[in-house]
């Protein structure tokens, strides 16, 4: 496994693989500001290990792919919307299909986790017949009406840190998932900072993680939307999640006419290790109903 790059959509992403490419593709689709090393390997084995070709990647702005040049957004243009953002989730999702077009994935299963969600939901909306099935990890429609974060959680992780070097990147991941991080579930800290520091020794950009939330902020609802499609999914949320409320995941099964939900105790808005297996099974198994298996 190694990191590769290539041209979608007017830019470079980097990306990886496991498996064989002649088995039937997944393609992982990370969240705000978190690069793709944040799906674990053991995660992306397992998936491999069930026969299929696994492709994870960094989204614009993060990670090894092109990192845009705009200024960042003020943290209240943001909030209020009151300006046109830099780019938009749709343009989020056409890197995401011009990385197909580019790996010559005609079709794929995918999978996409929080903002990743919001990605998939609208590659499934504009390009339905490319989507073999659509997993959504603790995500939510774009409806103001659910999803939404507790007040005061959201006010603190949007507020102006300054991180000077590695260690201080690695404490400032620690702090965010003691907040957002599953409580029901082991504190996996030395797997944090591991993430952290490799984070950043492969890039940090603060304005990069404002200009997706940017995206994020100026999202549509896509509810009716998500209605039309006859694809087969999968809604996976923690029912103790503080940043997207299981509500969002909820709307977004019973929006989608062929969804399982899955919810899990404890689970807040990260990847808890001890839950890996079943997210490969769950996810595994949509995928062999999906391909006939």
């Amino acid at each position: 496994m190694s990191v590769q790059k290539t041209k979608a959509n007017g830019i470079e992403i980097a990306y990886e693989t496991f498996g064989a490419p002649s088995d039937p593709p997944i393609l992982l689709v990370m969240g705000l500001g978190t690069q793709m090393i944040a799906w674990p390997d053991e995660f992306c084995d397992g998936l491999a290990q069930r026969g299929y070709f696994v492709v994870r990647f960094d989204n614009r702005d993060v990670g090894l792919s092109t990192h845009m040049k705009d200024r960042a957004p003020s943290m209240v243009d943001v909030m209020v919307r009151r300006k046109q953002p830099p780019y938009t989730i749709h343009d989020l999702a056409a890197d995401t299909v011009g990385l197909m077009d580019a790996l010559n994935l005609d079709s794929v299963h995918l999978v996409g986790a929080s903002m990743g969600g919001f990605i998939a939901q609208t590659i499934a909306i504009s390009h339905p017949k490319r989507i073999r099935s659509l997993t959504l990890i603790m995500t939510s429609t774009g409806s103001r009406r659910v999803g939404n974060p507790k007040p005061a959680l959201f006010s603190r992780l949007t507020k102006r840190r300054v991180v000077a070097d590695r260690a201080s990147a690695q404490a400032m991941t620690l702090e965010t998932f003691r907040i957002i991080g599953s409580k029901g579930y082991a504190f996996d800290e030395q797997y944090l900072l591991e993430m952290a520091g490799e984070s950043y020794d492969r890039a940090h950009d603060p304005g990069g993680y404002v200009r997706q939330l940017a995206a994020i902020a100026a999202q549509p609802d896509r509810t009716d939307q998500l209605r039309r499609l006859r694809i087969p999914a999968l809604v996976i949320h923690g029912l103790h999640d503080p940043l997207v409320a299981f509500s969002g995941g909820l709307a977004a099964a019973r929006s989608l006419r062929n969804a399982k939900f899955v919810g899990y105790a404890g689970m807040g808005h990260d990847l808890p290790r001890a839950l890996w297996p079943d997210f490969v099974q769950e996810i595994g198994s949509l995928a062999d109903r999906a391909e006939g298996r």
